[in-house]
Formats: structure tokens, sequence, C-alpha cells
């Protein structure tokens, strides 16, 4: 079985009761609970983390070398300007999905550039909380179907 991690990053703790035209109204703990589900599904072990510390979050990404196949990851705020985060997903040499619930490329003109995408194998955004199921789906396939059961 596959091991992800799954990343959130900055206020992503607050969906649901911040900006609510945006995320939507459905709670981050129930948002939660149903990737684990999906991950059930796709036989793939997930472990959930999020963090309203940058270093917290390089630290876990640190952590993950040798540890996690994969990494799933919405950083909030700090997709547009944390190389250091870019560095670290980088430097762990890990395949990783940046994902958004919102669809970042039709927001504000700060939120347009990503700076972690160059050093992830694909971007998931725009389909609320399904962005998180089709980057657990995107794994399945990118490991190929057999190899997350075992």
């Amino acid at each position: 079985m596959k091991k992800i991690l799954f990343i959130l990053g900055p206020n992503l703790n607050m969906v649901g009761i911040r900006d609510i035209g945006t995320y939507g109204s459905e709670t981050a703990e129930s948002i939660n609970s149903e990737v684990i589900s999906w991950a059930k599904e796709l036989n793939i072990n997930i472990e959930i983390y999020q963090s309203n510390h940058e270093g917290d979050i390089i630290d876990k990404i640190h952590h993950a070398y040798g540890n996690k196949d994969g990494i799933v990851i919405n950083a909030g705020a700090l997709t547009h300007y944390s190389y250091a985060l870019a560095d670290a997903i980088s430097s762990v040499h890990i395949p990783t999905v940046e994902t958004h619930m919102s669809n970042i490329g039709a927001r504000e003109e700060f939120r347009r550039k990503s700076v972690i995408s160059p050093v992830c194998i694909g971007t998931i955004a725009g389909f609320g909380k399904y962005s998180y199921y089709l980057a657990l789906r995107a794994f399945s396939e990118y490991f190929g179907k057999d190899s997350c059961i075992e």
C-alpha cells in the first residue's frame, strides 16, 4: 500500500468558516474525513497534516524522505511566495501533487503564480474538495493501479 502525506497549509483549518463564497461551508474536519475515506477506497495509506507555520511544513516534508511514496499539498498562500517550500519539495525527491480547492488562475493577480508548481509532478485546482480526490486518484494512476494494493 502506498503511503501519501497530505499537507494543508496556512488557514486551511478555517475552511467552512473563512471565505465561504470561495471555499464553501463544509468544514475542514468533514473534508478531511472524506479524504481519508477516498484514500481507503483507493488502497492508499494517508497521513493528513495541517499547519499554519511554514517551517513546520518544511520539517514535515523533510521527515517524509524515505517514509512516504508521495505528497499531496495545498500550501495555501505559501504557494505564491515560499521558495523555501519549493526547495523542500525539490530536495526530498518525492512525487508531489499541488492542489487547490479554488481555481487560483481565476483569482487575484498575486494568487495566479505558483512557485511550487515547477517542482511538482502536477497541479489540480478549482474542483473544491474534489481537487483532493483527483490528486489521490492521480497518484493511484501514477503508481499504477496494482501498486496501490499489496
